[in-house]
């Protein structure tokens, strides 16, 4: 079993564990977006893996010449400049998927799984550690958008990855909107049952799954640890 800090821990910990979108809930824009179709699911957790590990480097780098008044700016600056990297490879080279991603493509720029391991994770650690989380989390969204969008197309068109599958029964309403959320709750009830994840007896920050990486609840709990020791 992998250590807590060992660099196996930080490659793994967002596939099944910490995976931003299934135990975190980060990034829904995209994850029911583009689901309708697996190819589509890979092509953004792919692309979201590329600024991920990137962004994650780059902002590792700079984390001790970045002042912290303005560290958000600029790693938004930093993020936005590989999605646009990422967009015109995919322009050049893989025109449908491009077509096909459309607007949420850019979107990455955005994408809360991004910012947040930017801020929660590269800005304190080292380059390769940041890698390393960068593609462990840019992995664990691959997967999970892959799991929706295959489960998806199979259900609701019949077809998977190009392969006709000659269903007897397919059901349209699993390419819809209201088929994108109860894919998502059925994937996340499955996830939370191989895990064995119990819900929260108390709802607040304490029993948020972003606890541990949260700079305010973190900074709150050493407040009261120095309040009680005086």
């Amino acid at each position: 079993m992998a250590e807590k800090k060992s660099s196996l821990y930080e490659l793994t910990k967002g596939i099944i564990k910490e995976n931003p979108t299934l135990v975190t809930l980060l990034g829904m824009c995209p994850t029911l977006a583009v689901t309708t179709m697996a190819s589509n699911g890979i092509g953004m957790g792919l692309a979201t893996t590329f600024v991920l590990i990137c962004s994650n480097a780059v902002i590792s780098l700079l984390k001790n010449i970045i002042p912290k008044a303005v560290r958000l700016p600029c790693f938004i600056v930093v993020i936005a400049s590989f999605v646009t990297l990422i967009e015109f490879i995919l322009k050049g080279y893989i025109p449908a998927l491009y077509d096909s991603l459309g607007l949420f493509l850019s979107l990455i720029t955005v994408n809360c799984i991004i910012l947040g391991r930017a801020e929660a994770f590269a800005s304190k650690n080292g380059v390769f550690r940041s890698i390393l989380d960068g593609l462990g989390m840019g992995l664990g969204f691959t997967l999970a958008l892959f799991t929706m969008g295959s489960i998806r197309e199979i259900i609701g068109t019949g077809q998977w990855m190009g392969l006709d599958l000659h269903l007897p029964v397919t059901m349209t309403m699993f390419i819809m909107p209201a088929g994108g959320f109860f894919t998502l709750g059925v994937v996340i009830a499955v996830v939370n049952r191989l895990t064995k994840k119990k819900p929260p007896q108390e709802i607040g920050c304490a029993n948020c799954p972003n606890a541990a990486s949260c700079p305010t609840f973190n900074k709150g709990n050493s407040e009261n640890k120095e309040a009680a020791a005086q």
